[in-house]
Order: C-alpha cells, then sequence, then structure tokens
C-alpha cells in the first residue's frame, strides 16, 4: 500500500505497553513521521522509532513537562488540534488520553488504536479522586471541573475518527459504552518468541508492575504475607513505600530489572501473580510465553488472555481471601499445567500477528475510503 500516512501518538517519555504498540506500528508503517505531544529521545534507543522523523508539541519546550507530562491534561487537547496533518492521507492514532482528537479533513481517514478511553476521567473517576486525596477542597474542586470538561470534549473528539481499533474486547465494551462507537480488535503485539519455555519451574511465584494503585502490587503482598508463601516483586514506582510496609519476610522486592533478568524470572517462576483489572495486559501474556501458569483477576483483558484450567486461574475478587483460595486451588492442581501447553496458547498475540492484522485493516479501510470518493 502506497500512501503519506502519519503516526500520532500521547506522548514518548517512557517504553511501556502503548509504546510497543507504536514501535510495531512504525515497522508496519516505515516512512510514517511520528506525532506526539513530548519525546525524550533516550526512550526510543534500540526500538524502531530511534531516528526517525519525530514531530513534538509547543508542550515540549516546558521544562517541567516531561517528568510531570499528566500535570499539563488541561492543555492536551489544545496541544493536538495544533499539529497540522495537511500532507497526510491518513493518520493512524494510537490514544489513552487524547490522540484520537486530532483535526483531520473531510478527505483525510483517520483510524484510532484506543488502548483505552482515559481511564481517570470516565471510569475510575471517583476512585482516581479518592486515590489522590481530590475528593474535598479547592484543589478537588478544580480537578473535579478540568475532569468534567475533559469528558465533554473527550465525547466529542471522538466523534471525529472515521473508525476505531481497540486492544481488547473488553475496551472495545468500553468504546462503545463512552464513545456510542464500535470497534474492532486487534490484540496488541507481545515478543512471545524471545521466550523459551521450561519445564525446570522454581518454587518462587512472581509479580511485576508499576507500584501504582489500580495495578493492586499491595494486594498481592498483603496476600502473600499472610499465606507465607514465597513471592518476588519486580517493579517500582509512587506507591512503594506503601506496599513495603505490607510485606513479610517471605517477599523479596527486585526492584526494575533488564529485560534478560526479567525473561528469567519469567521463565522459572512456580507462577506468575496478577492482580490488575487491566485493559489487555501485556505482562500476563509474556508469563505465559515463559511457560508460567497465571493466577490473575477474573476480569478485563485477563479474561480474553488466560485459560481457567489450562493455562492458569482466575479469582473473583480483588481480596486476600480470594486470592489465597486461587493460589490453593492452583497448588491443588498444579500437575495439570505444561510450560510449553502454555507458550503455546499465547502464540496469536504475536507481533507478527499484529503487524498483518495492523497492515490488512489500515489497508482495507484506505481502499474503502478512497476508491468511494472517486464514485
Amino acid at each position: 500500500m502506497t500512501t503519506k500516512l502519519a503516526i500520532a501518538h500521547e506522548w514518548l517519555v517512557t517504553f511501556a505497553g502503548s509504546e510497543k504498540v507504536v514501535d510495531a506500528a512504525a515497522a508496519v508503517f516505515p516512512d510514517a513521521p511520528i506525532y506526539t505531544l513530548y519525546c525524550d529521545p533516550v526512550s526510543l534507543v534500540g526500538s524502531h522509532l530511534e531516528g526517525r522523523e519525530i514531530i513534538t508539541s509547543f508542550l515540549d519546550r516546558w521544562r517541567f513537562a516531561r517528568k510531570s507530562y499528566r500535570l499539563t491534561l488541561p492543555f492536551m487537547p489544545f496541544a493536538w488540534e495544533q499539529f497540522d496533518f495537511a500532507n497526510h492521507e491518513i493518520v493512524l492514532s494510537s490514544c489513552h488520553a487524547c490522540a484520537k482528537g486530532i483535526l483531520t479533513r473531510a478527505d483525510q481517514l483517520h483510524i484510532c488504536y484506543m488502548h483505552t478511553p482515559i481511564r481517570y476521567a470516565w471510569d475510575l473517576y471517583h476512585p482516581y479522586l479518592k486515590e489522590a486525596n481530590l475528593e474535598r477542597g479547592l484543589k478537588g474542586l478544580l480537578a473535579k471541573i478540568v475532569l468534567h470538561y475533559i469528558r465533554i470534549w473527550d465525547f466529542a473528539a471522538a466523534q471525529r475518527v472515521d473508525h476505531f481499533i481497540a486492544n481488547s474486547r473488553y475496551v472495545a465494551d468500553r468504546i462503545r459504552k463512552v464513545y456510542r462507537r464500535d470497534a474492532t480488535v486487534i490484540y496488541p503485539p507481545v515478543d512471545v518468541e524471545r521466550f523459551t519455555p521450561t519445564a525446570q519451574r522454581d518454587d518462587f511465584y512472581l509479580a511485576m508492575s508499576r507500584f501504582v494503585p489500580y495495578k493492586r502490587v499491595d494486594l498481592i503482598v498483603e496476600a502473600f504475607t499472610k499465606s507465607g508463601r514465597p513471592l518476588k516483586v519486580i517493579g517500582d514506582g509512587p506507591e512503594e513505600a506503601k506496599i513495603r510496609k505490607l510485606a513479610g519476610p517471605n517477599i523479596e522486592f527486585l526492584g526494575f530489572l533488564p529485560d534478560d533478568a526479567v525473561k528469567t524470572h519469567l521463565e522459572t517462576c512456580r507462577a506468575f501473580v496478577f492482580a490488575a483489572d487491566e485493559d489487555f495486559g501485556i505482562v500476563p501474556v509474556e508469563a505465559q510465553a515463559a511457560g508460567a501458569p497465571v493466577i490473575a483477576y477474573g476480569k478485563g483483558g485477563s479474561v480474553e488472555t488466560v485459560s481457567p484450567g489450562k493455562t492458569g486461574l482466575l479469582f473473583s475478587e480483588q481480596t486476600v481471601a480470594s486470592l489465597n483460595a486461587a493460589v490453593d486451588d492452583f497448588e491443588a492442581t498444579a500437575d495439570q499445567y505444561t510450560a510449553a501447553a502454555i507458550a503455546d496458547s499465547v502464540q496469536r498475540f504475536s507481533t507478527t500477528r499484529f503487524r498483518r492484522e495492523l497492515f490488512d485493516f489500515v489497508a482495507d479501510r484506505h481502499y474503502d475510503f478512497f476508491e468511494r470518493g472517486k464514485k
């Protein structure tokens, strides 16, 4: 497919799940320039984004913005509307905040890969205010007013998109609920090929996550402290001090680890534990690619990636009792899980599959859009 295509992504200051999607999309469309609010070139080293044409917004010139970019949320809608996409036939936006709000003409095609509607403005609005201590006071009032107007703009911005792609059925349902729009599901790319599943598992459980409230690392640590089972935790974040206070001597905090060390832990843990209500959840898929059974909260993307009784177990409530009961059930049936079968089950989430499905989707919609315009 020969076309003038551009990619738009919220910000490029870390290299997490959404950035891996953009990286894979950049490999599919190697000539596409990348539009983004902020960019830290260090975060792009070794990716398909390194050395690419990157166009940033005026917010990138604000000294504090790259480290405190969430504080600029009130300015993000305006910033995205200042980008000029006049030289592009197609814009592929990668959105978990405001990137879908770009302005395009009637003769331009806008496809949005949606990681999630803005969670702290919609379904996590009340938990966010509570966790940030913004339920009362002047700061709380200002936060509520800003998020109120963000919701109004966000709905209007979603109507500018020609086609939505969702990263899971769970997110597709939320797109339908919040924006009243349908979406096609294309699961994000997971580098399942880099893992070597092994039948030799060590006697420890593993959790890996950013230490932020909705990831519920605190729940995992509290549950394993109560049961006394050995748990290793990879990750860091703003909740680390609070979570460490919950931990018993059976909990080992490993902090941030390089990819090779993460790979080793995923390939040797007894099982991987995941307690978040996640939109998709790349790490549980990586764990399964490494042959590890996954014990996950039975809501969100985990329902689509974990097969109960085959690749792991799902627990029904985000409580210590529910999680520990699931671990008990796992240990009673551990012999039924084989590393090879678990790894085989997640090959459907490969990077190769993602690139093919994304290219085909864009090519098909491009043909329909522009051929229809000629008639």
